[in-house]
Parts: C-alpha cells; sequence; structure tokens
C-alpha cells in the first residue's frame, strides 16, 4: 500500500479516476456510491473505443490479455486528469476463491508504466487468506486520502446498500428475460468482457437484432452460484470463473444455445471453456475467443450460422 501523502488536497478538491473496465463492470456501483458519500469527486473514464484498445496496446506488453490491453487504455486516459485513479488489489476472497493473478497485480503494473508521469494510483487490498477483508480494505484506503475510518464506515455501509440493490434489481431483470418467449442464448463470459461497448456490447446486440433473447451467465445469485459451479469442476479455484460455471447451471438448461465468450489469451477461461465443452451435452455451444485482430464481420458470420443453426433445430428454418 502507497504511503499517505501529506500534501494531498482538501477532500472536497480530490478527484478519484475510475477506469471503466475489469473490475468497473462488478464494482462501480461500490465505488461510485462511496466515494460520493465521502464528498469525493470521481471522474470515469468513457467507453471503450478502438482508440482506448490501441493506447492500451501501446503500453501493454504482446502476452497480456485483451482485457488489460483495454484497461491500460482506460487508464491511460484518465492519466493526468485526476488526483488519484482507483486500481484495486485483489488477490482472494478465501479458500479456492482467487482472483486472476491480473488483479492482484495491476496496481503494480500501473505504477510501473506511469513512474514517470507523476500520476498518483490508489488501491485497496483484499487478500481474506492475509486477513484482509474488503472491509478493512476499504478503510486503509480511506486514510491514504486523510478519511477517518468512522466516516469511511458510513460511507461503506451505504456504498454496499447501493451495491446489493443494484444487483437485486440485474437479478430480477435477467429473471424476466429469462421467461420471455422465443429463442434465448446463454452468453457465458466475465462482466468486464460482456459489457465492454466495444467488444462485448456488439454480440448481445447482434443477438438482439436477430431476434435471440441473450442472458448472461454472470449475472446470477453469486452464492448459488460458487455451490454449482462443482457439478463442473470441484477443484475450481478462481472466483469469477465459478461464478460463471454457476450461471451456466442455473440458466442453462433454460435456453436454446451457449456462447462462450472469453478474451485472447485468458489464461483461466482457457481452462474453463475446455471443461465446459467436455461435460456440457445436447446443447449447441459456441466458443468465441476474441483479440486485438479480430473484426466484427468474422465474429458476425459466427454468430449468423450459430443463430441458424438454432432456428433449425426448432424447425424455423
Amino acid at each position: 500500500m502507497p504511503k499517505k501523502n501529506k500534501t494531498a488536497p482538501a477532500r472536497g478538491q480530490l478527484t478519484i479516476g475510475l477506469p471503466r473496465a475489469l473490475l468497473y463492470a462488478r464494482y462501480g456501483t461500490l465505488w461510485l456510491t462511496f466515494f460520493e458519500k465521502l464528498g469525493i469527486q470521481t471522474l470515469v473514464s468513457e467507453p471503450t473505443t478502438l482508440e482506448t484498445l490501441n493506447r492500451g496496446s501501446d503500453r501493454a506488453i504482446d502476452e497480456m490479455c485483451l482485457a488489460v490491453k483495454i484497461y491500460l487504455g482506460h487508464v491511460d486516459s484518465l492519466v493526468g486528469k485526476c488526483d488519484y485513479i482507483l486500481v484495486p488489489r485483489i488477490s482472494n476472497f478465501g479458500v479456492r476463491r482467487a482472483m486472476c493473478t491480473t488483479f492482484e497485480g495491476m496496481y503494480d503494473i500501473c505504477c510501473n508504466v506511469y513512474r514517470r508521469s507523476g500520476q498518483k494510483f490508489l488501491a485497496y487490498n483484499v487478500d481474506v487468506d492475509l486477513g484482509h477483508d474488503e472491509m478493512t480494505a476499504f478503510f486503509a484506503m480511506a486514510g491514504e486520502i486523510g478519511v477517518p475510518v468512522n466516516e469511511a464506515l458510513v460511507a461503506y455501509r451505504a456504498a454496499k446498500k447501493a451495491e446489493a440493490r443494484a444487483w437485486k434489481a440485474r437479478l430480477e431483470e435477467q429473471e424476466a428475460l429469462a421467461k420471455c418467449p422465443g429463442l434465448k442464448v446463454l452468453v457465458a463470459a466475465h462482466s468486464y468482457v460482456a459489457e465492454d461497448e466495444y467488444i462485448g456490447k456488439p454480440i448481445t446486440d447482434f443477438l438482439h437484432g436477430a431476434g435471440v433473447t441473450a442472458l448472461r451467465a454472470d449475472i446470477v445469485d453469486r452464492k448459488a452460484a460458487l455451490k454449482q459451479s462443482e457439478k463442473f469442476s470441484p477443484t475450481m479455484r478462481w472466483e469469477l470463473s465459478r461464478e460463471i460455471a454457476g450461471g451456466i447451471c442455473q440458466y442453462g438448461e433454460r435456453v436454446d444455445g451457449i456462447i462462450l465468450l472469453s478474451v485472447f489469451p485468458c489464461g483461466p477461461d482457457a481452462m474453463t471453456s475446455d471443461i465446459y465443452i467436455r461435460r456440457l451435452k445436447g446443447v449447441p455451444i459456441l466458443n468465441l475467443v476474441l483479440d486485438a485482430q479480430s473484426g466484427m464481420a468474422g465474429v458476425e458470420t459466427r454468430l449468423e450460422s450459430f443463430v441458424d443453426i438454432l432456428r433449425f433445430k426448432h424447425g424455423e428454418l
């Protein structure tokens, strides 16, 4: 954790930058509400574009996955525009609840990439295996910017309530979609892929345009999903992957097909997608792996063919 900056601006003058990528899709409501309750301004980067990807690719090494390259593009767009950029360091939530090492190392990556920029970064460390849960991590982060623990506690509780309300609304929306008539497809992807304007949204937009209802395997009761994920693998260790696996268990029998959507070269997805393909029987599966060179023309061709297969199976072609 970086040392407290004694010359930091007064709280009301602080601006915290939030990259609209990676864990923003999961924690955006929590972060925005927390800082709002503390009277701290936030600046969220604009939705992903080709320029975002290009900027991030210029600052990444080739071996980094597409999602990380996009994230660095968002960070780059915020550099120099805010006092701090929030880059959480999240290792795990306990036994067999690990995050991809990307989320553990991203703070250090950003500090290194922008070490000559003068930009300050703010982190909070979640490592339940070492006794650092989310709440205490938020308290420590608040202390770095001069916020006392009692105020941080009030803000954190309000933020968690807002987060819970927002997630409940999304679950209810998803359940309503699951009851819609017609063809339904389950998109199994990380939230930061499925919700990205440049790489994920075009997939679901295409399905909607084709008259197909798109459900999401990541929008699920998370506690129940972690338990259900054991049907695929009792030793799967990645938190987000286990949630998606549980989402497939919850919705797999209520859809006509499944799209496994991932980005290259995601290590956890390379392993879990293979598990799904081997274990899932009787349901059509399309495995889409996106990279920086992917064009929507080829993706749309594969989506069109997949939808045609589903319609043929239903006797509509």
